[in-house]
């Protein structure tokens, strides 16, 4: 039986249902829980993200994707909460959105010990939550350029990829040259890797996605709701019909390579977050752009529901 993991344990995968597949329940830097100008207490996180989660699956959201990394404030004994509040299922990643936000124990380890603790996190749980994560968080750090501590995490997330069956998600996906030359090298198969934010203000012009869709990747829309129409938008904001002319132009070559999400954070951490901007941007926004642009509800099932259910599928 195909299956994903998810915070409240593994589920067949044709329960997924819809899927926003790159999304952050709590998103901080390394730190951000020392910073008492943006402190939240729990009560006020919770009240600020459960409508946010119920609304989804009032919408008809399935599964939430938590691409939150180690080091970044995950907390799966708190997702498993909300997972049970809300009925969304929510998976969670291992791994680090970049390996600028690793703590330095992590940015010394060899790739042989990250490729370790991806796999325990994956089999055995994280932490002492018993809830293994499902999906592997990979990331090029500032700069464009992969460091050598990225290469050596995306060498380890293949490896465990391979290992566990379990898919590895990128952020950013500048510098895809490098990351796939990684990996081919350990024979990863590159449907097993989404490569995420090529759609955002900043890189979409230095993005090959369509390269990497023929070299056999997936491509992930997935910043959409950071407009520059926004009250107060954030430096990677983008014109709305801008970035859904660059979506629909993809999706008319690779429709079977193309995911989309919000990259939304219900409760940030360490930061103000981004008002007005929430996953259902997805309902409220996007799909509706995507019918009035022509596009059918089967193309429509394929991106949200087909794409991301063949992607998270344990394959092992």
């Amino acid at each position: 039986m195909s299956r994903v993991n998810t915070v409240l344990g593994p589920i067949p995968t044709e329960e997924l249902g819809l899927v926003a597949v790159h999304e952050h329940i709590g998103y901080g830097m390394p730190g951000s829980e020392l910073d008492t100008k943006w402190w939240k207490s729990p009560e006020q996180r919770y009240e600020e993200t459960v409508p946010k989660l119920r609304q989804f699956h009032d919408h008809g959201g399935g599964t939430f994707v938590d691409a939150t990394g180690i080091c970044n404030g995950r907390d799966v004994d708190y997702y498993k909460s909300l997972s049970a509040k809300t009925g969304v299922h929510i998976v969670a990643s291992t791994g680090f959105v970049g390996g600028d936000t690793a703590l330095p124990f992590f940015a010394r380890a060899s790739v042989e010990y990250l490729a370790e603790h991806f796999i325990h996190e994956i089999t055995v749980g994280i932490g002492n939550t018993g809830s293994r994560a499902g999906v592997i968080k990979v990331g090029v750090s500032r700069g464009g350029r992969m460091t050598d501590l990225d290469k050596r995490i995306y060498r380890a997330a293949a490896r465990a990829a391979l290992t566990t069956g379990v898919p590895v998600l990128t952020h950013l996906a500048i510098d895809a040259e490098t990351a796939i030359a990684i990996f081919i090298a350990e024979g990863l198969p590159l449907d097993r890797v989404l490569f995420g934010h090529v759609d955002d203000g900043v890189n979409a012009d230095k993005t090959r996605d369509t390269w990497i869709a023929e070299q056999g990747g997936r491509v992930g829309f997935d910043t959409f709701g950071y407009e520059t129409e926004l009250p107060d938008p954030p430096f990677w904001a983008r014109p709305r019909k801008e970035r859904l002319d660059h979506f629909l132009r993809f999706i008319g070559q690779h429709l079977d390579k193309a995911l989309a999400s919000a990259d939304a954070n219900c409760s940030p951490l360490g930061w103000a977050g981004v008002q007005g901007h929430t996953v259902n941007y997805i309902f409220e926004d996007l799909i509706p752009d995507l019918r009035a642009a022509g596009l059918d509800e089967a193309a429509i099932k394929t991106i949200f529901v087909d794409n991301p259910a063949d992607f998270l599928t344990i394959q092992n």
